[in-house]
C-alpha cells in the first residue's frame, strides 16, 4: 500500500471512528476527541423501537393531563361515596368509621357488595371483548386498552371502595392513566413501542398523581411496567408522572398523603432488626403474592359472582364490628402505626386479618389494586415485630419499625426495591434518616423472594393464557 493510499484508509478510519451511532442522531455529529461514543454508557442508548419523537413528547403531556383530570374525578367520586357513608368529611377514614353504629356499617357494606356485584356482572358481560389488564397489555399486547370498559370499571371501584372494600384505590387512577395513553397514542398514530410505552407513562403517572407521589409513580413506570431505567424510559416517566401530579393539584392535596409521620432517626437497634427481619418479610411476602396469585386466577365470575361479593362484604362488614380498621384499602391503619399506635396483640391481628379480607374481596369478584393493603399489612408487621424487638432492646419507635417494615414488604411484593423505597419516602416524607436499616431490608426481602418465587402482586394476578 502506497503513502497515499495508507493516508487515505486512517482518514476513513479515523471519519467512522467519529460517527455517532445513536438514534435519533444528536445535533452534535461527531465524537468527541478520544473517539469513545457515548452509547458505551448503558443508559444513554438510542430511543430503541419507541421513538421519543416531538409528537411522542406532545402525546406524554396531554396524557398527563388527562391522567391528573381523571384522578381528581376519581377521588372525587371516592371521597364523595365515605361521606354519603359513613359521613365522612376530613382527617381519617377511620374515626369516622369509628363514630358510626355497627348496623350502619353493616348495611353499607351489604349496599356495597350488592351494587358492585351487579354493576361489574353486566360491566364484564357486556364489555367482554374491551382490554382493561393494562399490565399485560404493556407485557405480552400491544398496548391497546378498552376506554368505556376501563372507564365503567374504574368507577364502580371506586365507590365501593369508598363503602369499606378492602381493596385498592390506586387500580382505578393507574388504569384510567394507561388509557389516557392508548387514546392520544391512536390518535397521534404512534407506534406499536411507542403506544406501550405512552400507556406505561400514563400508568405509573395515575398512581404518582392520586398519591403525590410524582417520582414514586415515574419509578413505577420504568421498574415496574416498563423494566428499564434507561434514559428513554425515565424521562418520558418523569415528564408524564409530574405533569399528572402537578394537574391533579386542582383538587388534591399537596401535602404528604401520610402527615405527621416524625423524622425517625437512625439506632443501631434498627438496624440490627432490619438485618434480621428482612428473610423474614422476605418469606412472608412470598406466600402473600402467591394468596393474592391464587385467589386471582380463581376469582368468582358470572353468576356466581351476584352472590359470592354480597356475600364477601357481609363478611367483613361483621369482621368489622371488632376491627373496624379493616375498612378501605389500608390506608389509616398504616398511618397509625407509623405513628406508633397500636398494641402486639392488635397489630398481629390486622396484620392476618387485611390480608385475608383482601384476598376475600378478590376472590369474590372485586376490581381493584392491592398496592395500599400490602404497604398497610407490611407496615403492621413492621410495627408488630418492632414491638416485640423493643422488649429487647428498647429505644426505638415503633413507627421506625412500621416504616422500614412497609418498605421491605412493598419491595418483596412488587419485585421493586427502588420503587418501594422512594414511594415510602415520598408518602411519609420521612425515613431519610433510617434510610440504611430501610435498603438493608428491602434488598434481604426482596432477594428472599425472589429466591424462594419470583413473582410480584402485578405477575401474580396475569389471567390464564
Amino acid at each position: 500500500m502506497t503513502g497515499g493510499s495508507r493516508r487515505r484508509s486512517l482518514a476513513r478510519s479515523a471519519q467512522r471512528e467519529s460517527e455517532r451511532l445513536r438514534e435519533p442522531q444528536p445535533l452534535v455529529r461527531r465524537r468527541i476527541a478520544s473517539g469513545r461514543g457515548a452509547m458505551e454508557q448503558p443508559n444513554a442508548t438510542g430511543d430503541g423501537d419507541a421513538a421519543l419523537t416531538p409528537r411522542f413528547w406532545l402525546m406524554v403531556v396531554l396524557t398527563g393531563i388527562a391522567t391528573g383530570l381523571f384522578g381528581d374525578l376519581l377521588m372525587w367520586i371516592l371521597f364523595g361515596v365515605q361521606h354519603l357513608a359513613f359521613s365522612y368529611h376530613s382527617g381519617e377514614l377511620q374515626a369516622a368509621v369509628e363514630r358510626v353504629s355497627d348496623a350502619r356499617r353493616l348495611i353499607v357494606l351489604v349496599i356495597a357488595g350488592l351494587f358492585g356485584a351487579v354493576a361489574w356482572y353486566l360491566i364484564r358481560r357486556y364489555m367482554k371483548n374491551e382490554t382493561i389488564e393494562i399490565d399485560d397489555s404493556i407485557w405480552n399486547g400491544d398496548g391497546e386498552l378498552g376506554a368505556r370498559r376501563s372507564l365503567a370499571t374504574s368507577v364502580v371501584s371506586e365507590i365501593v371502595i369508598g363503602m369499606g372494600a378492602s381493596i385498592g384505590r390506586e387500580a382505578a387512577p393507574k388504569l384510567m392513566g394507561g388509557v389516557s395513553g392508548s387514546v392520544f397514542a391512536s390518535w397521534a398514530r404512534l407506534s406499536p413501542a411507542q403506544r406501550r410505552l405512552l400507556v406505561a407513562c400514563g400508568g405509573g403517572a395515575g398512581l404518582g398523581a392520586v398519591y403525590n407521589v410524582p417520582l414514586g409513580g415515574a419509578l413505577f413506570t420504568a421498574e415496574i411496567l416498563m423494566g428499564s431505567l434507561s434514559l428513554p424510559t425515565i424521562l418520558p416517566a418523569l415528564a408524564c408522572s409530574s405533569v399528572a401530579t402537578m394537574t391533579a393539584w386542582l383538587y388534591l392535596p399537596e401535602h404528604a398523603t401520610y402527615i405527621d409521620v416524625p423524622n425517625f432517626r437512625f439506632t443501631t437497634s434498627l438496624l440490627v432488626w432490619s438485618l434480621l427481619v428482612g428473610p423474614v418479610i422476605g418469606l412472608v411476602a412470598s406466600g402473600y403474592v402467591r394468596l393474592i396469585g391464587w385467589v386471582s386466577h380463581h376469582q368468582a365470575s358470572g353468576r356466581t359472582m351476584l352472590l359470592a361479593f354480597p356475600v364477601a362484604l357481609t363478611a367483613l362488614g361483621l369482621i368489622g364490628f371488632e376491627y373496624p380498621e379493616l375498612f378501605g384499602n389500608g390506608k389509616d391503619m398504616a398511618h397509625s402505626v407509623f405513628l406508633g399506635e397500636g398494641g402486639l396483640a392488635l397489630l398481629a391481628a390486622l396484620f392476618v386479618l387485611k390480608s385475608l379480607v383482601t384476598a376475600m374481596c378478590l376472590a369474590a369478584g372485586g376490581s381493584g389494586g392491592v398496592f395500599t393493603p400490602t404497604l398497610s399489612t407490611g407496615a403492621v408487621l413492621g410495627g408488630f415485630f418492632g414491638g416485640a424487638w423493643s422488649l429487647l432492646w428498647p429505644g426505638t419507635p415503633i413507627g421506625a419499625f412500621a416504616v422500614v417494615g412497609a418498605a421491605a414488604m412493598l419491595g418483596a411484593s412488587m419485585q421493586a426495591p427502588l420503587v418501594a423505597l422512594v414511594l415510602v419516602l415520598e408518602l411519609t416524607h420521612s425515613g431519610f434518616q433510617i434510610m440504611a436499616p430501610m435498603i438493608a431490608a428491602v434488598v434481604i426481602a426482596t432477594a428472599v423472594t425472589r429466591y424462594i418465587d419470583g413473582y410480584s402482586i402485578y405477575s401474580a394476578r396475569l389471567a390464564a393464557r
